[in-house]
């Protein structure tokens, strides 16, 4: 694998198995208002363009169901009490992001989730090696978009050159090629390779420490 002086990665699916307590969350909302339940399949075909896409595609009519601001901050609420309840990263993670440290990378997390998940998040688990987490903020238009991206390398203070994306998703394929700079697909996330290729990914990894080379 080549490398790169910046590395900016997704979070849920590419850093952080988060699934569960995604899951967990969102039938915390089905739940308190009388909707069905979603196995956590279900949930992980819904994620990958923010949690508010997240329930819409879980309330039974989406945005016009007229319970749907209730379930959706009942969510919220209960995820951010939640978030690390049986997360955890991926194997091979810390020690990937500790010698991407040891090297001198810039490293960023840029990500759908909520601005404040993202940052507790990343706080939790990877406090000393991130140095720039972005989630979803109203002021920035979210992934596929390249603003996120963008927003986190004025952060970094550099430029696109030779800066790499990591993703597991459809989205992070998309938001690469948007903001002009490559995308490694890893396999170990919400999406499967086949489903990677037929929307565009063209380089993958099977494990966290393909992507030093």
């Amino acid at each position: 694998m080549k490398d790169y002086s910046t590395y900016i990665f997704d979070l849920d699916g590419t850093l952080l198995d988060t699934i569960n307590d995604l899951a967990r969350g969102v039938n915390h909302a089905m739940c308190e208002y009388g909707m069905p339940l979603h196995s956590v399949d279900d949930v992980r075909r819904f994620v990958g363009n923010g949690v508010r896409k997240l329930m819409e595609r879980a309330v039974p009519g989406g945005e016009d169901n007229p319970d749907f601001a209730a379930a959706y901050a009942s969510f919220r609420k209960y995820y951010m009490e939640h978030s690390y309840d049986t997360t955890n990263p991926y194997p091979g993670i810390i020690e990937l992001l500790v010698e991407l440290k040891a090297r001198g990378k810039n490293i960023a997390v840029v990500s759908n989730k909520f601005y404040e998940a993202t940052q507790e998040l990343c706080r939790h688990f990877f406090s000393g090696y991130v140095d720039v987490a972005i989630g979803e903020r109203d002021n920035i238009r979210k992934k596929p978009a390249p603003d996120s991206v963008i927003e986190a390398l004025r952060q970094l203070g550099v430029t696109a050159d030779n800066a790499v994306y990591i993703g597991d998703s459809e989205v992070d394929v998309a938001t690469a090629r948007n903001c002009g700079i490559p995308c490694i697909s890893v396999l170990w996330g919400f999406r499967d390779k086949d489903f990677l290729a037929v929307n565009g990914a063209d380089m993958f990894v099977e494990t966290p420490a393909e992507i030093l080379g």
